[in-house]
């Protein structure tokens, strides 16, 4: 079994918040979630 990491439910807010906020500058919301992402500390999967 994979060890999960568990976010505190601002980071998520946050990530998603920038993920709507920023997709628009990348191809597509796969690459806005891997560029925000690494940005901020997290992984793009869940």
């Amino acid at each position: 079994m994979k060890n999960q990491i568990s976010y505190s439910p601002e980071v998520r807010e946050r990530a998603v918040r920038l993920v709507f906020e920023q997709q628009k500058e990348h191809e597509s919301q796969w690459s806005a979630i891997k560029s925000i992402a690494s940005k901020i500390g997290c992984t793009e999967v869940c």
